[in-house]
């Protein structure tokens, strides 16, 4: 694969904020991963073949990340119900059903609150811990990330 090629995704994926990208032409292919490290003053640039396809080349950009400590948590037993999966969170068991929770409501630990579809299967979540619900963080059909908060459990 040409180097300017290589260069230019680099720079794509520093202007981007893309955490990695792979490209494949043919038999050649080359993954750009960016890293954020701590210790790292200034970016750097390394590659590194792989054993499994030897013309594939690994490049990781690294940059310095100003430390922004978390909120406090405030004085109340306020928690938030965090996604333990990668899908798409349904909030009622079929289309036009009512909801399983509502903003408001008083839910016992173990009480489904929602399903998360993942590769075609449906998942009940579960509340982990007894509470009201006092906020809704998703909507109906949105996709959401692995430790994503999903309610806020008082």
């Amino acid at each position: 694969m040409d180097m300017r090629k290589i260069k230019k995704l680099i720079e794509l994926i520093q202007k981007t904020g893309v955490a990695e990208i792979e490209i494949r032409e043919g038999e050649e292919s080359v993954r750009i991963t960016r890293e954020v490290k701590r210790d790292a003053l200034q970016p750097q640039i390394m590659m590194m073949p792989q054993e499994s396809h030897p013309q594939t080349a690994t490049v990781a950009a690294t940059h310095k990340v100003a430390e922004i400590p978390p909120p406090p948590l405030p004085t109340s037993e306020k928690q938030s119900l965090k996604s333990p999966m990668v899908g798409t969170v349904y909030l009622s068991p079929t289309p036009g059903a009512k909801p399983f929770i509502e903003v408001g409501q008083t839910v016992k630990a173990g009480d489904i609150i929602c399903l998360i579809e993942a590769m075609k299967m449906f998942n009940q979540i579960e509340a982990d811990r007894s509470g009201t619900i006092s906020a809704r963080l998703v909507d109906n059909g949105t996709p959401v990330e692995f430790n994503q908060p999903l309610f806020v459990i008082e």
